[in-house]
């Protein structure tokens, strides 16, 4: 008979009661299933269907709720509490939250996932039985994921960062589709398990997308001309700056390349906003 093991889910006779629950058995072994988790309609006389999990005082322990995530199942799930030390605590549904291990995340901590995030796992156990999280391969992403079309591309779209490369990230969205961000389409590296927004710039042949997070052409003038421009007022309508600034010196001050500056210029000078005027620009009365 195969031994009762955390992370699986199996179906027991109720063998006896106790003041704190009642031990359900397989013939050999047995689990408690706690006063908390027992339903009013409860009948000891049937055979339970049980979710196996450690308690947390580490005793193997049985729950009625059976979650999506178990050994060899996969699901997404959301990230409840960060531990340098050890990792980051996940919900899978049940009253104990499960450890990924600090050794399934990245080596720096500032791109591990915060509370709210969300990782597509499963769970494994150690070989004290311990259970934990278990991360999905790229094997795993690529099973469940849907092929994109032609159609689908500057479409907008929102999906998870499940892997982090140096060149890039890849991430899950919500279509199924797996996207691929190289670096040079994100201002910022996302975290793992991270929410991102982005749009399809390439749908590749084998239904895969590359996406950027950076705005549309349109969307990055507007924002940016709205930068230069707030910062004018807020100087009481002038600025230092002009077309003809260093490159050294808008990036410093603005955080683009004196291209996007100019363009965004332009067009505030186009749409009647400023003018400029010996190294200044002013805006218009």
């Amino acid at each position: 008979m195969t031994s009762l093991e955390a992370g699986t889910v199996v179906t027991l006779d109720v063998d006896r009661e106790a003041p704190f629950g009642y031990f359900l058995t397989n013939g050999e072994e047995d689990v408690l299933l706690h006063d908390s988790e027992v339903p009013d309609e409860f009948d000891p006389e049937e055979a339970q269907t049980v979710f196996l999990f450690q308690d947390h005082q580490g005793r193997l322990a049985a729950t009625l709720t059976i979650p999506n995530v178990q050994i060899g199942k996969y699901d997404w799930v959301e990230v409840v509490e960060v531990k340098e030390s050890l990792g980051v605590f996940v919900s899978i549904g049940i009253v104990k939250d499960i450890l990924v291990s600090k050794d399934d995340l990245p080596a720096l901590h500032s791109l591990w996932p915060t509370i709210g995030d969300r990782l597509y796992c499963s769970l494994k156990t150690d070989k004290n039985g311990r259970l934990f999280g278990k991360l999905a391969t790229e094997d795993v992403m690529r099973a469940v994921a849907e092929k994109a079309t032609r159609k689908d591309f500057n479409k907008n779209i929102t999906g998870w960062a499940y892997r982090l490369l140096k060149i890039g990230t890849f991430l899950l969205t919500d279509e199924n589709y797996i996207g691929f961000i190289h670096e040079t389409q994100r201002k910022q590296e996302p975290r793992l398990g991270q929410k991102v927004e982005g749009r399809i710039i390439d749908v590749k042949e084998d239904g895969t997308i590359n996406v950027s997070l950076l705005s549309r052409g349109h969307e990055a003038l507007d924002e940016d001309a709205e930068r230069i421009f707030s910062y004018m007022q807020s100087r009481g309508g002038k600025m230092p700056y002009w077309d003809k600034s260093s490159p050294e010196d808008i990036t410093a001050r603005f955080d683009m390349s004196k291209a996007a500056f100019k363009r965004a210029i332009g067009r505030l000078m186009k749409e009647g906003k400023i003018y400029q005027e010996d190294g200044w620009s002013f805006i218009k009365e």
